[in-house]
């Protein structure tokens, strides 16, 4: 699965587990972007990013996670989350 669809995906996922519909993204988004994106047809921004995930109460490393993890054959989130923190930290130390 590429990352686009990946994405939509994740998004899809984690917006009907809170329970919220597309039009309850139209302070930030419209149904059919959201949809655009569900389906993997567009890739949002940043600022986008932070703004779906604002609106569905979680933090945008949660949705860029399940993105990944659904990119991968192995779907391991402890494996996922120890690599980031492995590299965070020798960056921060870097800095």
């Amino acid at each position: 699965m590429d990352s686009r669809q990946a994405f939509g995906k994740s998004l899809k996922a984690i917006r009907t587990a809170r329970g919220l519909t597309q039009e309850d993204f139209s302070t930030v988004s419209s149904r059919t972007y959201l949809s655009t994106l569900e389906r993997g047809l567009k890739s949002p921004t940043l600022d986008k990013i932070e703004a779906l995930c604002e609106t569905m109460d979680v933090h945008p490393l949660t949705l860029l996670a399940l993105t990944y993890l659904n990119t991968q054959k192995n779907k391991r989130l402890d494996s996922l989350l120890r690599k980031v923190e492995k590299e965070a930290a020798a960056l921060q130390k870097e800095n």
